[in-house]
Order: C-alpha cells, then sequence, then structure tokens
C-alpha cells in the first residue's frame, strides 16, 4: 500500500479523533479549555500529511494520484475544517450540552449557505492548487510529477460542481418539509 495513502487515511482518522476526543473532553468532562486544545490541535494533522507528502517526494518518489489526493485533503481540510468543528460541536452541545437542536436551513438561508460554500470551496481549490505547486517545485523534475498536473482539471470539476449546487439551490428553493 502507498506509504502516502496510509498517512492520508491515518490523518483523515486523527482529525476525527482530535474533534471527538474535544468534544468529550468539553461536554462530558466539563473541561472546556482542555477540550479547545484538542480541537485546537486539528491543524497540526494538516502539518503531518504535508510534511510526509513533501519529504516523500524529496526523497525520490514519483508523484502519484496519491499525492494529488493529499493536495486535495488539505485545501479541503483547510478550508472547510472549521466547519466541520462548528456542525460536530453543535450536535455534541445539543446531545450533551443542554444546547439547542441543530437547525436545518430551507429557502433563501439554505442558499446563502450553499454560497457560503462556493467560497469555501474557492479557498478549497486555490490551496490544493497552491500545494500541488509547491510540490512540483520542490521535486523540480516534470518527469516525477506529472501526475500532479492532473488534478487541476478535477479541481476545476469540484468548483463548477459546487457553483451548480449553489445557483440550483438559488433558482430552486430548498423547501421547508411539512409537518404534521
Amino acid at each position: 500500500m502507498n506509504v502516502i495513502l496510509v498517512v492520508i487515511i491515518a490523518c483523515e482518522i486523527g482529525f476525527w479523533v482530535l474533534i471527538i476526543a474535544g468534544l468529550m473532553v468539553r461536554y462530558l468532562l466539563g473541561k472546556r479549555r482542555a477540550g479547545l486544545v484538542l480541537l485546537a490541535l486539528t491543524p497540526l494533522v494538516d502539518l503531518i500529511l504535508l510534511t510526509a507528502t513533501v519529504l516523500d517526494l524529496r526523497a525520490g518518489a514519483t508523484a502519484t494520484f496519491v499525492h494529488g489526493l493529499a493536495a486535495v485533503y488539505l485545501g479541503i481540510s483547510i478550508a472547510y475544517g472549521h466547519r466541520m468543528i462548528d456542525w460536530a460541536d453543535a450536535r455534541f452541545a445539543h446531545r450533551f450540552g443542554g444546547g439547542p437542536r441543530p437547525t436545518r436551513h430551507y429557502g433563501t438561508r439554505y442558499a446563502q449557505e450553499c454560497w457560503k460554500d462556493v467560497v469555501r470551496t474557492i479557498i478549497a481549490v486555490l490551496i490544493a492548487a497552491g500545494f500541488l505547486q509547491l510540490l512540483t517545485v520542490l521535486v523540480d523534475d516534470a518527469a516525477r510529477t506529472e501526475a500532479l498536473t492532473g488534478f487541476y482539471p478535477i479541481l476545476g470539476i469540484v468548483f463548477v460542481v459546487d457553483l451548480l449546487w449553489a445557483v440550483s439551490y438559488t433558482i430552486w428553493p430548498r423547501k421547508q418539509p411539512l409537518t404534521a
């Protein structure tokens, strides 16, 4: 199995372990500051992945799809990480901390949230493209980084899909279900 793929999987698991541990410490043990420390460690996971990817390529590895996937993972994690933590926090607060039930958005409010995601996706795409470029420059061998250039169209497709999603919900707003 590819070492970088193992690191990506470990980082994804580590990201969620830190979030769940932070929220458990915060809500189940009542230690808000210790929980915050655990949540604040989540960017360390991104640093580990970036370091492993750079070291692997600098050690002579030829870039593969997985190295590009690492760049995409980093972009998404950085752009959407805070939102994912907020999502999990709202659910933990409701379930274990007496917080309000998380609300679902409909209509114009849902469309607005979709457009906020478009901005996050632009940030994720730009970060991923920046990491792809950084890896290409660090390796400085076009033959070894050819697989990375194939990710630029994928990033474009991700952006277009998210943009179409927001446009569709702007034109056809999400309707609130009828209550019995």
